[in-house]
C-alpha cells in the first residue's frame, strides 16, 4: 500500500542502476515489454509499475488525478524499494509525469528518457478536449475510443508489418479503467509548462521522437533538446507515438549508448 492505494509494478534485474519506466495513456506497464529483460541483461535493476488507476494498480474514488500525484506514488514505490536515484524513462503522459518528478524530487533522478512527450502545458482547447474525452469515457467505456485512437498511437506501416504490436496497444487501451483514464485526462490538463525543468536538468538524457507522432512534432523535440544541455535526439523515420514498441531495438540501442555508457 503506497500513497493508500496498492500500486503494481513488475522488476526485473538487480543491476547498482536503476531503470524506473513510466508508461503512457491509456496503457499499462507491459508497454515496455521490449525494454525490460535486454535493459536487465546490461546489468540494470529494471522497475516498471502500473500508474494508479491503470493496469492491475488500485484507483481510487477521485475525479482528477494530476501529475504530481502520479509523481508522488512513484517515489513512494523508490522509498520503498530502497532505491535512491534512478534513471526515468517516460513516453507521452509518463514523459510528463518524468518531469515531474525532476520537479519534485530533482536529487532521485539520474538521468531522463523522453519519448514522445513535450513540456508545454495544456492549452485552452486542449483542456476543453480532455474533458470532453474524460466524459466520453465515462458514459461509453474505453472500445470505441481505443479503436479511433489506434491510429494516432502507431504509423500506419506499424499497424500493417506488426499485427501483434497493434493489438497489444489496442488491448492495453480496451482494458484500461474507465475511471482510472478519465482521472487522469482531467488532472494531465492541469500541468504545469515544464521548460524551466528541463533548462535546469544537468543529467544525461535522451529525447526519443517518431517522423509520424501525431501528438510530437520535430519542433517539440528540437526544443527539448536545446533545453536538455546534456542531451541526445533520436528522431526515428516511419515511427509514430510508440516507438519503444514501433522500432524496439533502435530506442534500447540509443537507452544503451546514452544513458549506460555515459553513466558507467
Amino acid at each position: 500500500m503506497l500513497n493508500g492505494i496498492e500500486l503494481a509494478f513488475e522488476e526485473i534485474g538487480s543491476g547498482r542502476e536503476v531503470l524506473l519506466l513510466i508508461h503512457g495513456h491509456p496503457f499499462d506497464h507491459t508497454m515496455w515489454q521490449p525494454q525490460l529483460r535486454p535493459m536487465a541483461c546490461l546489468g540494470w535493476r529494471v522497475v516498471a509499475p502500473d500508474l494508479r488507476g491503470y493496469g492491475a494498480s488500485a484507483g481510487d474514488d477521485a475525479e482528477k488525478v494530476t501529475l504530481e500525484t502520479f509523481a508522488r506514488d512513484l517515489l513512494a514505490l523508490l522509498d520503498h524499494l530502497g532505491i535512491g536515484q534512478a534513471v526515468l524513462a517516460g513516453l507521452s503522459m509518463g514523459g510528463q509525469i518524468a518531469m515531474e518528478i525532476c520537479r519534485l524530487a530533482p536529487a532521485r533522478v539520474r538521468g531522463i528518457v523522453l519519448a514522445a512527450t513535450f513540456p508545454q502545458a495544456e492549452t485552452a482547447p486542449g483542456k476543453q478536449r480532455r474533458t470532453a474525452t474524460a466524459e466520453r469515457l465515462m458514459k461509453e467505456g474505453m472500445a470505441a475510443y481505443a479503436a479511433e485512437t489506434l491510429p494516432k498511437m502507431l504509423a500506419a506501416r506499424s499497424i500493417q508489418s506488426a499485427p501483434d504490436t497493434a493489438e497489444h496497444v489496442l488491448r492495453m487501451m480496451r482494458e484500461t479503467p474507465p475511471a482510472g483514464a478519465a482521472a487522469a485526462l482531467r488532472g494531465r490538463s492541469e500541468r504545469p509548462d515544464y521548460s524551466s525543468v528541463l533548462e535546469r536538468f544537468e543529467r544525461p538524457a535522451l529525447i526519443v521522437v517518431g517522423e509520424e507522432d501525431a501528438f510530437t512534432t520535430r519542433q517539440d523535440a528540437d526544443r527539448m533538446h536545446t533545453l536538455l544541455r546534456h542531451s541526445q535526439l533520436l528522431w526515428l523515420q516511419g515511427v509514430g507515438h510508440m516507438p519503444n514498441l514501433e522500432q524496439p531495438e533502435a530506442f534500447n540501442l540509443a537507452l544503451s549508448e546514452s544513458l549506460v555508457q555515459r553513466l558507467a
